[in-house]
């Protein structure tokens, strides 16, 4: 047992999830940081995300991820050196850490995750890297390092990752930048065009996510935002079949890119696939009538795992945790001095 910690991290651009070997336990926070007059840190993680849309001009609330990919390393480091810092209660000891990369990115926003690490002043000894969908199939108990012909579709904030995996690699990977964000705009945009009512994208969100409770029980989503006529704030109550209606393309774009990877995917791994079925997960994988879609349009069985947020931090902790798929992390500093 090694004396020191070790973590594993899965920066989502909406959402940061940190497992810890010490606590044995996944923290998940929200990946925004709220700056002050252009240099104070005034909050952090969903701290952060509270204030959002309703933040005076001199305090900046962002992500500083965009499309999976860091964007803004000053503030994620800042982040990472906190979020870190609040889990070994201010404690700072060297410690290990395992991060999940997304496979479909270019070498040097890959080197980014792990200089983010690196320079994050949190005393990392070793940064190891793992492939985003490995871990993902490890978190939803695929036996990734045996099993061949596993597709695995990850629907995150901004970006969906959809990848076959055989024998603890990744044969084939898409980045398609469609998520939960663009499932939000999509309500915000049918909502104003139908109603003429502009809502918040934390509203957009909490319809989102209520939407399959709401139709169960026949009734329409409650929402507060500003009538575009007369400027003033109106409450309204939206039919969740337009909602529906509203996020019908983008499913259609993951549906298209799930069979454009279909295409390509080699007959005997095509084989393996068309008996387990698609497994999705992601944060924001759980969106009303996704899985049917999914299903009816590539004719495929969907499995839906129960934790899709953490599922990426979960198959992180397993690496951790389990010498037999140590092999699935790779170090980067050989990458390219």
């Amino acid at each position: 047992m090694m004396a020191n910690n070790v973590f594993g991290i899965d920066l989502g651009t909406n959402n940061i999830k940190i497992y810890s070997r010490n606590d044995d336990n996944i923290v998940v926070e929200k990946n925004m940081i709220a700056i002050e007059n252009k240099n104070t840190l005034f909050a952090y993680g969903d701290s952060a995300f509270e204030m959002y849309e309703k933040a005076p001009g001199n305090i900046h609330i962002s992500y500083p991820l965009s499309n999976g990919v860091i964007a803004d390393i000053k503030n994620m480091e800042t982040l990472i050196r906190y979020f870190v810092g609040d889990i070994q209660k201010g404690n700072t000891k060297p410690c290990d850490f395992f991060i999940a990369v997304p496979t479909d990115v270019t070498e040097v926003e890959k080197r980014a995750f792990y200089d983010l690490i690196k320079d994050a002043n949190v005393k990392a000894k070793h940064i190891m890297v793992v492939e985003k969908a490995v871990a993902d199939g490890l978190g939803m108990d695929i036996d990734v390092k045996n099993s061949q012909g596993v597709l695995v579709v990850n629907v995150g904030y901004e970006t969906t990752e959809i990848s076959i995996l055989s024998l603890g690699g990744i044969v084939l990977s898409r980045l398609i930048k469609v998520g939960g964000q663009k499932f939000d705009e999509a309500i915000r945009a049918a909502v104003r065009s139908e109603f003429s009512l502009i809502i918040g994208g934390k509203t957009a969100e909490t319809v989102k996510m209520a939407l399959k409770e709401l139709e169960a029980q026949g009734k329409g989503a409650v929402v507060y935002g500003r009538d575009i006529v007369t400027g003033l704030p109106v409450e309204r109550e939206i039919p969740t079949k337009l909602v529906d209606e509203a996020l019908e393309d983008h499913f259609h774009t993951i549906i298209d890119n799930v069979k454009v990877i279909l295409e390509r995917t080699p007959p005997e791994l095509a084989a393996d696939i068309y008996r387990h079925g698609i497994y999705l997960t992601g944060g924001a994988s759980q969106v009303n009538h996704l899985a049917e879609r999914l299903a009816a349009g590539t004719g495929l069985k969907v499995n839906v795992t129960d934790n899709p947020l953490t599922s990426v931090a979960a198959g992180l902790s397993k690496i951790i945790k389990d010498d037999n798929y140590k092999s699935v992390a790779y170090a980067i500093e050989g990458m390219s001095k």
